[in-house]
């Protein structure tokens, strides 16, 4: 009985041992395919020439910079590993191409994680490389029916997307800090021509994935918890995007409120020359341009934050560099008279109220704001409109750059020495810009910036067109 139960122990190790070494075969088998196929020598390259000069640059800035950087850097390093284990798996089906990826997208998910919360000074370089971290994906393409563009395509459009805020690193520190503009260009340049020409070169199809391979196996559904025994009915949906009051599109409600505060401001010297705009005078609110605003105007609307529990209002200069308006609610004489050239603006989660900056700033930041008014005089560098709802922006001189990102219905009030201000706007609605008319009274003209745009293929590359609202 003993030598039965020694014979079965000694086969049961063996058997472990062949299976141990067999393993170890398949991992060294990996190793040298993996040092040898193009494909992977090709990204290793990618990795040392492109993602290393973004890197180096990073190591210079430091900081938060330096944080979104390495997770550029490890979400590249996660998709080499993917690369060679593709090439030892067969096609999973999505289930198990969703868990294939899951380590892919949670460097993705970390580096959005690095954009939420309050704006950081570096929000730009944070959400450059956040958007652009998308382009990635291509790796999950596994057929025409799938979903979504080409790899090539993919890695193109995902970068577009962060281009607008790379732009802005490279507008922000072209003059300040050549560090700055060394990491934006690398970033760009990894992408475009970097990802873009490795793809089309080695997976302009997709990954190629192994018809002999191991399969990914999907983790275990957990068991479904047992339903209780008296189920509470469902609470009733956020009166914030789901009442009929939020789901009427904005251009058929009267403003509340921030026409009779831009009446007051304009009576006073800092506006003196600008005739105020009726309702019944604005293009959204007149007949025959009624509907001008598109279905696709509630998607962008809910899709603003809104502002979220106030701490303490704040008004006060921070280190001698950088005005703070924080959380300001019904103040409508809130000034900033005390300010130069080399200083900053930061409005965050105000509502109801109106600022005035009397004097020339470098840069303006209105964020998550509701009914907030701004009146300045001028600007060096940009105004910059994020994430806000009913905002009202009046410059009085100069102001080269006007940005307007996830934001609904801004009024922009230009001057005569401001109408050469370049204007950018993305994923925004309602955004209407009022300038002097040519006539002696001043009267100001109003213009809506088109935000649905047609896109036409047409001798080898596409061209776009913005949509007409004029109703003719």
């Amino acid at each position: 009985m003993e030598e039965k139960l020694i014979q079965r122990l000694e086969s049961a190790v063996a058997r472990l041992e062949s299976l141990s070494i067999t393993s170890q075969s398949r991992e060294i088998d990996t190793e040298i395919a993996a040092s040898t196929d193009p494909s992977i020598i090709a990204f290793e390259d990618l990795l040392t020439q492109f993602v290393g000069r973004v890197t180096a640059a990073a190591t210079k800035i430091g900081g938060q910079v330096q944080d979104v950087t390495n997770v550029l850097n490890d979400a590249f390093s996660v998709q080499k590993d993917l690369l060679i284990k593709i090439k030892q798996t067969k096609k999973p089906d999505m289930v198990g191409l969703g868990e294939f990826l899951k380590p892919l997208n949670e460097k993705l998910m970390k580096a959005i994680s690095l954009t939420e919360g309050r704006r950081s000074d570096f929000f730009n370089h944070l959400k450059a490389v956040a958007e652009s971290l998308t382009a990635l994906a291509w790796i999950a393409y596994t057929g025409k029916d799938c979903g979504m563009s080409m790899p090539i395509a993919h890695v193109e459009e995902s970068w577009q997307a962060a281009e607008f805020y790379n732009n802005k690193v490279l507008v922000e520190y072209r003059n300040k800090d050549a560090n700055h503009v060394e990491w934006a260009r690398a970033l760009k340049e990894l992408y475009v021509p970097g990802l873009r020409n490795y793809v089309k070169t080695y997976y302009p199809l997709g990954p190629v994935w192994s018809s002999t391979g191991s399969a990914v196996s999907a983790p275990p559904k957990a068991p479904a918890p047992a339903p209780p025994k008296a189920p509470a009915p469902p609470p009733p949906p956020p009166a914030s995007l789901f009442s009929s009051e939020s789901s009427q599109p904005s251009s058929s409600r009267p403003k509340e409120g921030m026409a009779a505060v831009f009446q007051e401001i304009s009576s006073k010297p800092v506006t003196a020359g600008l005739k105020k705009v009726t309702d019944d005078m604005k293009t959204k609110n007149r007949a025959d341009r009624a509907g001008f605003v598109s279905a696709g105007e509630k998607e962008v609307r809910t899709s603003v934050p809104s502002v979220s529990k106030a701490g303490p209002p704040k008004l006060e200069l921070q280190m001698g560099r950088k005005w703070v308006v924080e959380n300001q609610i019904g103040k409508k004489d809130l000034v900033i008279d005390h300010c130069d050239s080399k200083q900053t603006v930061y409005i965050f989660g105000c509502k109801d109220s109106v600022l005035q900056i009397k004097g020339k700033v470098n840069n303006i930041t209105v964020d998550k704001c509701t009914k907030m008014g701004v009146v300045f005089t001028d600007v060096v560098a940009a105004c910059e409109i994020v994430n806000c709802n009913s905002v009202e922006v009046q410059c009085q001189g100069m102001a080269p750059t006007i940005s307007v990102d996830n934001s609904a219905g801004c009024q922009l009030y230009l001057s005569k020495d401001s109408l050469g201000a370049s204007i950018t706007t993305a994923k925004s609605s309602e955004i209407n810009v009022l300038v002097p008319a040519s006539g002696p009274e001043n009267d100001l003209v109003e213009h809506a910036l088109p935000q649905q745009y047609i896109h036409t293929y047409k001798d080898g590359q596409f061209v776009t067109t913005p949509v007409s609202h004029s109703g003719g």
